[in-house]
């Protein structure tokens, strides 16, 4: 049987994500993970949490070193609180409350023309079970990989593969993987999570339901 097609993982420094590259590459893909820098507040730390985490991959020959990208959106986001680092939604907000406007849109934008100058036909997102954004939707997406096909005249595929799966879910699914090392906060305090964000909240439940023991640093503990 042939192995999977090579993809791109979309690695945003998460832990969804993270584990997204692991188990893409112990499925048989070659995997190229991709950050873009769209110049948000956290994404120094969370690019770097991710470097060490793909260092750290247990049998990685099929994890290709990390690519970069770069797309700035400050002049687009203005004051947001995403690039202003201010009022960011905290613990007892609704998921709705971290929405980044476009996010995938932009993300799959440049990601595809990188797979057509590299002859990669599919990319790959970590979207769990339940994602509220319509940008994540089958609709969206497929939609997306159609456009992107006519324009650059390269088949794309865009990939969901834990779309039925809770983050609880996930975290089983990367159970012995470095998770220390993933990064899931939108207001670190110096290089560790700050413990009271709404993705900080997120994450300590992930970790809760999934029965695993969650070795992050928090600040204030």
């Amino acid at each position: 049987m042939a192995p999977p097609d090579p993809l791109v993982v979309l690695a945003s420094g998460g832990v969804d994500s993270a584990i997204l590259v692991a188990d893409q590459a112990a499925l048989g893909s070659v995997v190229y993970p991709v950050y873009i820098r769209f110049g948000l507040s956290w994404e120094e730390i969370e690019e770097e949490h991710l470097r060490r985490f793909l260092e750290a991959l247990p049998g990685r020959d099929a994890v290709l070193p990390l690519t970069v990208l770069e797309l700035p959106v400050a002049d687009v986001y203005g004051a947001h609180w995403s690039v202003s680092g201010s009022d960011i939604p905290d613990e007892t907000t609704a998921d709705e409350a971290v929405y980044l406007p476009g996010r995938n849109l932009l993300l799959l934008a440049k990601t595809s023309v990188w797979c057509a100058l590299h002859g990669v036909g599919r990319i790959a997102l970590g979207t769990l079970q339940g994602n509220p954004f319509a940008d994540s939707s089958v609709g969206f997406l497929s939609g997306f990989a159609a456009l992107a096909a006519v324009a650059m005249g390269n088949h794309l595929d865009v990939v969901t593969p834990f779309a039925r799966f809770t983050k609880a879910q996930v975290l089983e699914r990367g159970r012995g993987l470095p998770l220390g090392h993933t990064f899931s906060c939108i207001a670190p305090v110096g290089h560790v999570h700050c413990g009271r964000c709404n993705k900080c909240a997120e994450r300590r439940q992930g970790f809760r339901q999934a029965g695993i023991d969650d070795q992050t640093s928090y600040a204030g503990g």
